[in-house]
């Protein structure tokens, strides 16, 4: 927004990824999985972007146990706080100019994070995460700070870079793929939390939660891993594809076989949850 318009293009076409075509990789994707080819038919455009690792990974600890309103809100005020004023854009209102204009901040670079402190942050409205953040950056700083994580992006084993990341407090094997998947070019991280679980028991192998009740390293791995081998090329889009597939703002574009399936899939588990809670009971009064 502000700076030289020379290499504008250039830095678009690196932050969208516009290197990599995705009609190929829909092509190869639909050819290893009947479901995914229906879903891509429907949702065509679902890229990975290159963002900026030291915003990715502040963005992801905020991100910690947290709905996206309250996300957004404490990114704003993170950006106003200890980020660079940019510019103003006026805003509309029912057609008409008017209104109070949008101010735009640049996310804060490690610098001018120097100074902020947990109780700052707290402040702000972090409250656990505000350590988290002040650790991070600590870290960071002792690591080499940008061209720590930067180096990370020349890194071909996604394993190896989730490991680096889970140091940084707040930072969990999740976390840390999204990071790696988002902003430091790791394209078969795959990041795993209970939808994407959901996913991988219902369309790639049923047995892979067992009889666990949380996701362990184990079954991390291995749900990973079930994309990994059905995606040759960037699982982890293909992943993402998947799982955007799965949020209530696009189930009105699927197809309504793919729609049936999800409800279906999701009134056996709700089943499964309740008979397993009255044999519990059952076993408790015994």
């Amino acid at each position: 927004l502000h700076g030289p318009a020379t290499g504008v293009k250039e830095d678009l076409q690196r932050y969208f990824r516009l290197e990599t075509p995705l009609a190929p990789l829909y092509e190869e994707w639909s050819r290893a999985d009947a479901r995914l080819a229906k879903i891509a038919n429907a949702i065509p455009g679902v890229r990975i972007l290159r963002q900026d690792p030291l915003e990715c990974m502040m963005s992801f600890i905020c991100s910690s146990n947290n709905n996206i309103p309250r996300i957004a809100k404490m990114i704003s005020s993170f950006r106003e706080t200890y980020g660079t004023f940019m510019m103003e854009i006026p805003t509309r209102r029912d057609g008409e100019d008017g209104g109070i204009a949008m101010r735009i901040f640049s996310f804060p670079t490690l610098a001018s994070l120097a100074n902020a402190t947990e109780d700052e942050l707290r402040g702000l409205g972090y409250g656990y995460r505000a350590k988290f953040i002040i650790e991070t950056r600590n870290l960071l700083v002792e690591c080499g700070g940008n061209d720590f994580l930067l180096n990370l992006r020349t890194r071909q084993d996604s394993a190896a870079v989730q490991a680096e990341l889970t140091k940084f407090s707040g930072i969990g094997r999740k976390v840390a793929d999204c990071i790696a998947l988002f902003s430091l070019d790791q394209d078969d991280a795959i990041p795993v939390d209970v939808h994407v679980q959901h996913i991988a028991s219902r369309d790639y192998d049923p047995t892979v939660l067992g009889e666990a009740k949380s996701i362990t390293p184990t079954i991390y791995k291995r749900v990973g891993d079930l994309f990994r081998e059905r995606f040759d090329s960037y699982p982890g889009w293909a992943h993402s594809l998947l799982f955007v597939a799965e949020l209530p703002s696009f189930r009105g574009i699927l197809p309504a076989d793919v729609v049936r399936e999800m409800d279906e899939w999701r009134e056996h588990e709700q089943r499964k949850k309740q008979e397993k809670k009255e044999e519990s009971k059952k076993a408790k009064a015994k």
